[in-house]
């Protein structure tokens, strides 16, 4: 039988993230159009914390992210570590900001790539960086004709997070996901279609609709057969995607404390090109 349930929205406890409920579809906003949905601390708490309830619910059948406004996901809030960066550096030591970047990330992307339900990344515009990552924890996307791809760490300074580098290496092999990562070109979704990273791409009109039918197809599937074969999906793939976020978040916040990310974060704001210095 379909379910006739109202939809519901759910209090996140941040205008940074909106979650709505309708039948059996949980479509999760990440709200900051006006920073291009830059993730904020705020946004990643609480999509840990509806990610983690979604895992649970059984009347979640199926769930959404996808981003407000014209965009998915410019990833880290860069003006935001700029700021930072002039301060004292935080109160945080180095082992203490690793050990919190590691549990976020397992909460979020390592969620959305683990949690035995289907998944899927709507993306109206752009997913650069973590955001990119996000996207392809998801086990499907939906692009709008007009978003584009683009892993952008080396353009601030960063090694990478949130899992893209195994998530990418898996979709289009090593070779094209180490072009990807050093020289951060961007991608158009036609490309996307074309290298796998994307399922589907409409225009931007439809991409409501295409991702409300094939949710909805997925939230009304066998649920315990999607379980199961999520397993299955995941496990054929070669690698253990924990050992892979640990070592991103490591390395990750090694580099947001060199010489190279601070000048990167300050030219972004800036609006010029860094110069790097390799320290």
């Amino acid at each position: 039988m379909a379910d006739t349930a109202p939809s519901m929205v759910l209090d996140t406890g941040t205008p940074d993230l909106k979650a709505e409920l309708d039948a059996g579809v949980l479509t999760i906003t990440l709200n900051r159009p006006d920073a291009r949905n830059a993730m904020s601390d705020e946004m990643n708490q609480a999509l840990a914390r509806q990610l983690a309830w979604a895992e649970l619910a059984p009347e979640v059948k199926c769930v959404v992210m996808t981003g407000a406004g014209k965009g998915f996901c410019a990833g880290g809030d860069v003006k935001g570590m700029n700021t930072r960066n002039s301060g004292s550096g935080g109160e945080l030591t180095l082992d203490e900001a690793i050990h919190r970047q590691r549990v976020n990330q397992r909460a979020t992307a390592g969620k959305l790539f683990a949690m035995p339900k289907p998944t899927i990344a709507a993306l109206p515009g752009p997913a650069a960086g973590a955001g990119l990552s996000l996207a392809l924890a998801c086990d499907l996307r939906i692009m709008a004709s007009t978003a584009i791809l683009t892993t952008a760490f080396a353009r601030v300074g960063f090694s990478g997070d949130y899992g893209g580098t195994y998530f990418l290496t898996q979709l289009v092999g090593s070779a094209k996901a180490r072009e990807l990562y050093f020289l951060s070109e961007r991608v158009s979704a036609e490309e996307a279609l074309r290298l796998g990273l994307a399922n589907w791409v409409v225009e931007p009109e439809e991409l409501a609709a295409k991702t409300r039918e094939v949710a909805r197809r997925l939230a009304s599937g066998p649920t315990i057969a999607y379980r199961y074969m999520k397993e299955n999906l995941n496990r054929a793939m070669a690698g253990e995607v924990d050992d892979c976020l640990d070592l991103e978040a490591t390395h990750h916040v090694h580099c947001g404390r060199t010489e190279d990310h601070r000048e990167a974060a300050k030219a972004f704001v800036e609006k010029r090109e860094p110069v790097f210095k390799g320290r």
